[in-house]
């Protein structure tokens, strides 16, 4: 029985809700894994863990707390060089961006891992916050459609290639880069869910869009060991991509062992 470590980090946000899901999709799980779900605010906890969540909250103070925690660093070596499995909903899917716009005024840090650009409150602010089904195919056999809250949320605009730097512009940050502890094959940015047919909705509204309006606004990416989606999966009761997460950090963790 394998024993896997998962942490959520907890400096700010939905990390409660998190581990919640987690640990009700290990319950259903049938794998055999021995599942530990801990929360994450220290650079020790951290090297606990397999595995790690970046919760949905707020980026810019996330990426404050974690710099006077001493975490800052440690997380990029956790994501970028030890290339463990980690997953950003909302907020977490800006810090696990190599580029972020739209930041506040003096920029953000981030972590990076994802080959892309996120527009940042895409969506607009707390009050046009809404629920939409989203078809996920990558849950495979799962047919029906996925309740997805997108509070303040961003989507990835552009995949692109790291850009070593600390903020470019006066609005867009971009993360420092890092080398991988190991050799491994560069993976491209796989597009996992779109959200259909808002783009042009706003665009027909007159409100300036930067998404395809044909293909729909990019919320779920993944590249190689991290993860990302622009929505909040742990403020519904549906365990589904928690369980499909689970699964493939146990897949690394069994091809690292």
């Amino acid at each position: 029985m394998t024993g896997i470590t998962v942490g959520v980090l907890a400096l700010q946000g939905a990390f409660v809700e998190h581990v919640h899901l987690l640990k009700k999709a290990a319950a259903g799980s049938s794998s055999g894994s021995q599942w530990e779900f801990i929360e994450v605010r220290t650079p020790q906890e951290l090297e606990r863990c397999d595995a790690l969540i970046l919760p949905g909250g707020e980026s810019t103070t996330m990426s404050l707390v974690a710099e006077r925690s001493n975490l800052l660093e440690p997380l990029r070596e956790f994501v970028k060089v030890h290339r463990k499995p980690a997953w950003g909903t909302c907020a977490g899917l800006i810090l696990l961006s190599e580029s972020a716009n739209r930041t506040k005024k003096g920029g953000q840090e981030l972590i990076g891992g994802l080959e892309v650009r996120v527009n940042r409150n895409h969506f607009g602010r707390q009050t046009e916050s809404f629920q939409a089904p989203l078809d996920l195919p990558f849950l495979e056999s799962e047919q029906t459609s996925f309740p997805a809250v997108f509070i303040r949320a961003p989507v990835v605009e552009k995949i692109m290639y790291n850009q070593e730097g600390a903020q470019t512009g006066k609005e867009t940050v971009v993360a420092p880069s890092k080398q991988p502890a190991a050799k491994t094959i560069a993976r491209e940015v796989e597009v996992l869910a779109s959200l259909p047919g808002r783009a042009a909705r706003l665009a027909n509204e007159g409100k300036e869009v930067n998404a395809d309006k044909d293909t729909g606004d990019i919320v779920a990416v993944r590249q190689g060991n991290v993860f990302g989606t622009s929505f909040h999966p742990e403020l519904t009761d549906d365990a589904r991509i928690h369980a499909w997460w689970l699964r493939q950090v146990e897949e690394s963790v069994k091809n690292k062992a």
